[in-house]
């Protein structure tokens, strides 16, 4: 792998030229995240060799709420930690920011944050017809690294007095409305802001602040828009989401997006105002900089990734496919705040389908209740462990079900005359997701659960089970949380921001091979020639139902032959070879011959004695905790 990025990944020249020092000069740089719950630094040094690399990290407890009421309190607890642990100093003697640039004896080079203190950036998005314009403005608004908390479309079903209720109890941070092709009718575009206007919604920063709304629809509105709307509201207008039916252009609602997010909400957060003025580049929303770390991974490899990050009160679940970046949240889906939605949405079936011993329904769900009531406590035994990993699972593949809606190809191209005819119930889902798990080759994980999980095979299993790759994937982690920070990274220093990245924060985990398809249990998958760096060369005939680990260390490849058996498909067509080259990794070559999609047994004990033998071939837990499983 190079240590420098493709020339093509674009950079925000704006921020470079904003820098204290030249990038080559450059020798120390600052990165922070401000969580909801937690502040966290990250310091980075180039080293004699000019590769960067991590230093240290410091955290401390965020500071947004009463009361202290200003988060630049909680970025310099954290920031001292750093100082204490290298004795560099980096903040201002009197604390009234930090050191730029670095002289000679104290200061760092460049200063960067992300930030979901408060909630993060919360959006309402409004569009005419579901499947088309409010589904590309709400990809516009994810992208941006937005909670999207409802979306509002002339055809959903909701009557007006519906639609104007919501609209005022949702107290948005920012509204984005489209709607209507350029040069077509205005009527119903015009009928949405009508309904905004009539609604009059509080931000859910006081009545001091103006509330923004970005109007991305119909060229032909926009005076109507600007009349209706620009007295009450802070309002931009931006060239149209959908010019045309066949054309989706999301980026300038998404630049718009973020300069609001920065001008108005950032601004009337407690604290941000002087934190604004330490950075040299604006401040990005964490899931937005998660999001650039992703792409970071794809531009890097030039292969298609799924990544997520599990958190404790939403699941962000990220692809580039094709060139193609697409984020969607599950704002109801997490391990900790979040947990009881979880068990709400997948059903209590869904999650004890991952046991391997037996519990009554109630106690999984006081157990997970008393998670939801005590999120920071993490599992004490082994049960615990495992229950949380089963959540875990279905939040992935709740999060996942929900992405492929989001990540489409555009719907309405045929339907245009009915829609200029003002039919707007009259449309058609021309289009299933795109994303293709055999074309998938990187799943990336971040989150609390995925990066302190006890045995590393634990997370690649949870990745596994819950997006089940198909034909060859490489899975990596994000080892102590610093995606956030390395995206925002990337956008000024992306070779800073990769060489970090892959020697400090990806933990390769190794690859899985699984083939597609079902066949009967017991009969041969696959036979898999592994051809090892020693030059070793290993034979594996996995059976159907079967999994299996081969080691092969990180940052080493080895030439494998897989030839599935005539129902299965690993690539290249059902009982066709496929010949290719995997990565290995702390874990190694899973051989993954459960079949796609992964069928568990209805029978509760051979679904039990299934998942033991799985759990004990791949050594995920404690032996002893398997034999009593067993015994049980």
């Amino acid at each position: 792998m190079s240590k420098t990025l493709p020339t093509t990944f674009l950079v925000d020249e704006a921020a470079r030229s904003r820098l204290h020092k030249p990038i080559g000069d450059m020798q120390y740089i600052l990165a922070t995240d401000v969580g909801s719950t937690t502040t966290k630094a990250r310091f980075f040094r180039r080293m004699e060799d000019k590769e960067w690399r991590f230093v240290v990290a410091g955290e401390a407890p965020t500071t947004v709420e009463a009361p202290f009421e200003d988060v630049t309190m909680g970025v310099k607890n954290a920031v001292r930690e750093v100082e204490e642990l290298t004795g560099h100093q980096i903040l201002m003697p009197d604390g009234s920011g930090i050191i730029l640039p670095y002289d000679g004896r104290r200061g760092v080079d460049l200063y960067c944050t992300t930030s979901s203190a408060g909630g993060g950036l919360q959006m309402m998005v409004a569009g005419v017809i579901m499947t088309m314009t409010a589904e590309s403005a709400n990809r516009a608004a994810l992208g941006a690294g937005a909670i999207v908390m409802d979306v509002i479309a002339v055809n959903d079903r909701r009557p007006p007095y519906k639609k104007i209720q919501r609209i005022r109890d949702l107290r948005p941070d920012m509204i984005l409305l489209a709607g209507g092709t350029d040069g077509g009718t205005i009527t119903h575009v015009a009928q949405l802001a009508e309904l905004i206007k009539s609604a009059d919604p509080k931000p859910r920063l006081g009545i001091t602040y103006e509330l923004p709304i970005v109007y991305a629809g119909n060229d032909m509105a926009r005076p109507h828009i600007k009349n209706l709307l620009d007295s009450d509201f802070a309002l931009t207008i931006v060239d149209n989401i959908r010019p045309i039916l066949e054309v989706e252009n999301t980026e300038p609602a998404r630049k718009a997006i973020h300069e609001l997010f920065m001008e108005h909400v950032m601004s009337h957060a407690p604290g941000y105002d002087r934190l604004m003025k330490w950075t040299d580049v604006d401040i990005m929303p964490t899931p937005a900089g998660e999001g650039m770390a992703m792409q970071l991974i794809a531009k890097s490899y030039g292969k298609n990734v799924i990544g997520v990050g599990l958190g404790g009160a939403t699941t962000n679940v990220y692809s580039v496919f094709d060139g193609k970046f697409v984020r969607s949240v599950s704002a109801n889906l997490g391990m900790s705040y979040s947990i009881c939605n979880v068990l709400k949405e997948a059903g209590i079936k869904n999650i004890m389908r991952w046991l391997p011993f037996d519990l009554e329904e109630g106690e999984v769900r006081n157990r997970l209740r008393n998670k939801m009531i005590r999120p920071t406590t993490i599992p004490q035994t082994f049960e615990e462990l495992i229950i949380e990993h089963a959540v875990a699972r279905e939040a992935l593949r709740l999060g996942l079900n929900h992405h492929k809606t989001i990540a489409t190809r555009l719907k309405g191209a045929r339907t245009e005359s009915a829609f200029e005819r003002g039919l707007t119930a009259i449309y058609q889902n021309l289009f299933e997701t795109y994303i293709d798990m055999m074309r998938i080759s990187i799943i990336a994980g971040t989150g609390g659960l995925l990066s302190h999980a006890p045995r590393r095979v634990q997370a690649v299993m949870i990745l596994t089970d819950a997006f089940q790759p198909e034909g060859a994937t490489m899975l990596f982690q994000d080892s102590v949380f610093m995606m956030p920070h390395l995206g925002l990274l990337s956008t000024v220093h992306p070779d800073a921001s990769w060489q970090i990245f892959d020697k400090d924060c990806l933990v390769r985990l190794g690859s899985v091979i699984a083939p597609k398809g079902v066949s009967s249990q017991g009969e041969v998958a696959m036979d898999v020639e592994i051809e090892l760096p020693s030059g070793e060369a290993l034979k594996e005939q996995v059976k159907f139902g079967e999994v299996r680990r081969i080691l092969l260390g990180e940052r080493q490849t080895a030439d494998v032959t897989i030839r599935p058996s005539k129902s299965l498909d690993v690539g290249h067509g059902e009982g066709r070879e496929l010949v290719t080259k995997v990565e290995g990794g702390v874990v190694g070559i899973i051989l993954d011959g459960r079949g796609r999609p992964l069928i568990l047994p209805e029978d509760q004990e051979d679904r039990k004695n299934k998942l033991l033998e799985w759990f004990a071939s791949l050594e995920m837990y404690s032996k002893e905790f398997l034999e009593k499983c067993k015994r049980s």
